[in-house]
């Protein structure tokens, strides 16, 4: 049956994947976004669907729609986007699970929260299990980001428990594919624009750190999935299983690019975790969802998108002005 759906941050690079797939499959989509790291050209080609409407929203502020289901998605989710104003970034976490929790809560929606693995923090448990509670600092470069999404799982179980909103809270790992931002600070993009402009590809610290790499259109797929069944809140990781360091995808992408790019290692930043890889053990059980993209193929796809992009110049523009001062920089 068709569904009315909220989705925000959806003109963003996982929100405008999963606006397409709702759309597709008979939804009326409203797409809520700031355009703060989203982009109206990844959702262009949906304008023109009676079934979609585009809001230009800041999740900080309340919404009021009648929806049968929400997907909250805003939160600039890379570290040079949510570094650039890390208040703005715990309020959008924060604020933003308030306002789509009291939506729910008024209009009974079953409402879902991307959450992160970040929330692991620099995991001493692997692969990492939705029971394990994590290593984390608080008072971070990345704790605008990790502790955000923390507190915001907090919300949602206790507006479940106090006030019986249906809730659904997926912890998304590392993520890539077509739509991802040239200047997202993530690696894979990193590495590919890197490798196509004949630069070279930085490997921060040794390059032993691992990651481990899902595509787009699984990690979508497992979103709907998760929101349509029923009696089960999570959380619950979503991600691929398959781990690989750092070096093994430099090397990767510099063999299917070509060139005469060369490697360069620079000091590792703060925080950053030396190994990330879900147990998916619990998604494969109660969602049947498994990955089913190979990095091989998935990296060929993300680098004949990347590879178009860079012959508009557009399309490659940097997502951020100059940052402010920091007597003047605003904190909302």
């Amino acid at each position: 049956m068709s569904k009315r759906i909220l989705i925000t941050g959806g003109a963003g690079f996982l929100g405008s994947h999963l606006c397409e797939k709702l759309l597709g499959e008979g939804n009326e989509i409203i797409c809520a976004d700031n355009l703060f790291t989203g982009r109206k050209q990844n959702i262009a080609h949906l304008m023109g669907n009676p079934n979609f409407e585009f809001i230009r929203h800041d999740i900080t502020k309340e919404i009021n729609v009648e929806v049968d289901q929400i997907y909250n998605l805003a939160c600039p989710a890379s570290p040079p986007h949510y570094q650039y104003n890390a208040i703005k970034t715990i309020k959008t976490s924060v604020m933003g699970a308030i306002n789509v929790l009291g939506l729910a809560r008024r209009v009974h929606a079953r409402v879902f929260q991307a959450s992160t693995s970040e929330i692991y923090g620099d995991p001493t448990v692997h692969p990492q299990p939705e029971s394990y509670w994590g290593n984390v600092n608080t008072i971070g470069l990345r704790s605008c980001y990790d502790e955000g999404k923390r507190v915001a799982e907090t919300l949602f179980f206790d507006y479940h428990r106090q006030n019986g909103v249906d809730i659904r809270v997926v912890r998304i790992f590392n993520t890539y594919g077509p739509r991802m931002l040239p200047d997202d600070g993530r690696v894979v993009s990193n590495f590919i624009v890197q490798a196509l402009r004949g630069e070279d590809l930085t490997i921060y610290g040794t390059g032993q750190q691992t990651r481990s790499f899902c595509f787009v259109d699984d990690l979508i797929d497992g979103f709907v999935k998760f929101m349509e069944t029923d009696d089960f809140t999570g959380p619950v990781n979503l991600g691929n299983p398959g781990e690989f360091t750092m070096l093994e995808l430099a090397e990767q992408v510099l063999q299917k690019v070509g060139g005469k790019s060369k490697i360069v290692f620079r000091p590792l930043p703060s925080d950053d975790p030396k190994q990330r890889q879900p147990d998916i053990t619990l998604a494969k059980t109660r969602l049947g969802w498994e990955p089913k993209v190979p990095l091989s193929e998935g990296l060929d796809r993300t680098i004949a998108y990347f590879s178009k992009l860079l012959q508009n110049p557009q399309g490659m523009r940097p997502t951020l002005m100059p940052k402010p001062r920091a007597a003047t920089t605003a904190s909302s």
